[in-house]
Parts: structure tokens; C-alpha cells; sequence
């Protein structure tokens, strides 16, 4: 098991290095958000099934925060890489910098402020296929750094959002509910997590808005 742990970080710290934009610019976004019409083809092809496992679920099933390179762990990872002028200590904690969450469009100064929200919450992706996942797949999934599974985002937003899939929550800012429909799907796609329904017809109307 130390092995897989070990090669799990390795390639996470590989994927750290694959920003779509470089660290501390404004408007850094997670990688590999697909365009609009690839979005809508990977959404025909995901598994329609109702939600299973529920009652088994446990946060600590998916182990987080890990480090990723040095003293920096995927918290501090993600805070560096979306926010702008980031300063950190030797601990790699931020100090200081601006953090512009694009859920709500709001910014901040303070890191205390900003949540890193999964796209696909931790529960959610258990209730659509993650339980029957190893302990380690559930660590790279949620320290997931290669995909737009990781945001930085106004911490309130992301607790209002909680476990909650689109077809019940979306972000406040309706402008930025295409790139979320797409990076939703992408995590779905990529991890072959299933999908009910409602959350189908709901990403189906944001794409419409792209």
C-alpha cells in the first residue's frame, strides 16, 4: 500500500506542473475543461443510475489534504496556482495574495476566506460509483490536480453548495454555469462516475447557455 500512496503523489505532483495558465495569474482556472461540444458528447455517453451506498459514506474514506511537493499540500497547492501575488511562508502557508472565486465572482485578500471546493463533492462521487473504489483511488480523486476537480471559491458558497449536484445547486454567478456544467462533466467522464436523471437534464441547460 505505501508503494501505491507513493506513486499516487508522484503523479499528483507531476499534474501540478500542467496548469492551463500559470501559477498566480488572474483568472488561473483548473485544467483539461473541455469545450462546450465536447462537453455534450462525454455527457451522452455517462451512465444514468440512481444513487447507491449513502449510508456508508465517510469523509476520511478520501483522504486529503496530501502533500504534493515539498512542505506544500494540495490546499496550498490550488490556493497558489488560482490566486494572483501569492506570498507563502516556509511552511507554504499564503500569507498574502488575491483570490477571485468564480462561483459568486467575488474577491479576497485573505486565505481563510477561500474554500477548495471538489467540483464533484467527495460524497457525491461515492454515492455514484466511488464506494466501490480503492483507498487510494479515493485519495487521487480527491487531491485530483490533473482535471477541473479543485477550485478555489468563496468558502460560504462552497458550504451553501455542500454534497449537492446540479440538479439542486448552482453556481450564484449564472455566467459561469457553462464552464461549470463542462468541468462537472469532465470530472464524471474522466473518473466513470455515473450520473442520475435530473443532474443529466440539468447539464444539459447549462450547456445551453454556452
Amino acid at each position: 500500500m505505501k508503494r501505491v500512496v507513493t506513486a499516487v503523489s508522484a503523479a499528483l505532483t507531476t499534474a501540478a506542473l500542467c496548469f492551463s495558465l500559470t501559477p498566480g495569474t488572474a483568472g488561473a482556472t483548473p485544467p483539461n475543461i473541455p469545450s462546450a461540444p465536447t462537453a455534450a458528447s462525454r455527457l451522452a455517453t455517462l451512465t444514468v443510475a440512481p444513487e447507491t451506498n449513502q449510508s456508508s459514506y465517510d469523509r476520511t474514506l478520501f483522504p486529503h489534504w496530501i502533500t504534493v511537493s515539498g512542505a506544500c499540500n494540495t490546499r496550498e497547492t490550488v490556493l497558489k496556482r488560482d490566486g494572483t501575488g501569492v506570498v507563502v511562508n516556509s511552511s507554504c502557508a499564503a500569507t498574502s495574495g488575491r483570490w477571485y472565486s468564480p462561483f459568486d465572482g467575488a474577491t479576497w485578500t485573505a486565505a481563510s476566506d477561500i474554500d477548495i471546493d471538489h467540483m464533484v463533492p467527495l460524497s457525491e462521487a461515492w454515492r455514484s460509483g466511488a464506494h466501490s473504489w480503492t483507498t487510494a483511488q479515493r485519495q487521487a480523486f480527491a487531491n485530483d490536480l490533473g482535471g477541473p476537480e479543485l477550485w478555489a471559491v468563496t468558502d460560504n458558497v462552497n458550504q451553501a453548495k455542500g454534497d449537492q449536484d446540479p440538479s439542486t445547486w448552482q453556481p450564484p454567478l449564472g455566467t459561469f454555469r457553462c464552464t461549470y456544467a463542462r468541468a462537472w462533466i469532465q470530472v464524471k467522464f474522466h473518473w466513470k462516475l455515473t450520473l442520475q436523471s435530473s443532474e443529466k437534464t440539468a447539464l444539459q441547460n447549462m450547456l445551453a447557455t454556452c
